[in-house]
């Protein structure tokens, strides 16, 4: 496996900003920029043999610095929401800035996704990391997060998490990919087949935020135990699906440990991704309006074009004692590891 270093812009700020192209020996390869962590380019066969980028990005570092999407992004210092922005930790309240609505969304106004990041090849990895100062955004406490990216002869792309901090802070933080399995900037994800094994969502209130309380999803447009299209039930009107008008929600995944999530296939393209992970959550995001930048080659990605798959905790977890906690403190760093392997069928 093979990795080299480009430039690819620069930010207002004057500082540099690459890309790492990351090749197995047969041609399959993604891409990566240290401006977000961010994926740009999955490139793997369709069952052709005819390679197809299937990851949503942009052409230019200038767009990149304009989306408002996360797009390819890693997200933090906590993926998803905070209810309201406020949460109490050690007997002290904290307020975060509320970006999305009445809540605090993605780390606030300029998260993980917006910052540069430092990056180094070691060996057949890319690691990428970033210090996130006391206060920022307002969490407490000095963290510094990397995140490994590696790429296998198998067509596996793995991440792997780790962080630590010298005070105790909140963590939760995913990849932001959006994918589209007949190839970026192709038609709606809806005939895609889709696999997540999960027998409960977490219930979301009217601003998108956890009510602390868990749904089955046996007969609801939400039981994907039994691989179907996802489109198959987006006409329900059941009232999880109803309010949002797609889906935007945290499925809590069977078992504990390294695990099968989810799969999703294309009949289309043959291309299948199964998703594996050690989280306790995964946040499933059917794209439901347009991507204001443009995207590669021109293209709009238009609503239904891309499907997120986001391993993560639950979403305002600081808020609810039933959920798996995301306070990580000095003598407990954090690692998680999750992995996308593409393959055809």
């Amino acid at each position: 496996m093979k990795i080299t270093k480009s430039d690819f812009g620069t930010l207002n700020t004057g500082e540099n900003i690459y890309i790492y192209h990351m090749e197995n020996a047969n041609g399959a390869y993604v891409e990566v920029i240290n401006f977000g962590c961010r994926l740009v380019k999955i490139v793997v066969p369709d069952r052709d043999g005819k390679m197809t980028d299937v990851c949503l990005g942009f052409d230019s570092m200038e767009d990149y610095a304009r989306d408002n999407v996360s797009l390819g992004a890693v997200v933090g210092r906590v993926a998803n929401r905070i209810k309201d922005g406020h949460f109490c930790l050690d007997g002290k309240e904290y307020q975060l800035a509320i970006n999305n609505g009445s809540n605090h969304l993605h780390g606030g106004l300029i998260g993980y996704a917006s910052k540069p990041w430092d990056a180094k090849i070691k060996d057949d990895k890319l690691i990428l990391t970033m210090n996130s100062y006391d206060g920022e955004e307002g969490y407490p406490g000095n963290l510094t997060l990397s995140v490994t990216y590696g790429w296998s002869e198998d067509n596996e792309l793995s991440l792997l998490y780790e962080a630590s901090t010298d005070a105790d802070t909140l963590l939760n933080v995913t990849s932001h990919g959006y994918f589209n399995l007949n190839g970026e900037g192709s038609s709606e994800v809806l005939s895609h087949e889709l696999f997540i094994d999960a027998d409960q969502i977490t219930e979301l209130d009217d601003s998108q935020a956890p009510t602390g309380r868990f749904l089955p999803v046996e007969g609801t447009p939400f039981d994907f135990r039994s691989m179907h299209t996802i489109g198959k039930l987006m006409d329900s009107d059941y009232e999880q699906y109803h309010k949002f008008g797609t889906y935007d929600h945290n499925f809590v995944i069977n078992g504990t440990g390294f695990r099968e999530a989810a799969v999703l296939q294309s009949k289309e393209s043959g291309i299948r991704m199964t998703c594996f992970t050690d989280q306790p959550g995964m946040q499933l995001y059917v794209a439901n309006q347009p991507i204001e930048v443009t995207g590669k080659n021109g293209t709009q990605y238009a609503c239904h074009t891309s499907v997120c798959l986001e391993t993560q905790h639950f979403p305002d977890a600081i808020n609810h004692d039933n959920f798996p906690s995301i306070v990580l403190t000095p003598d407990e760093p954090f690692r998680s590891k999750t992995l996308y392997h593409f393959s055809t069928f």
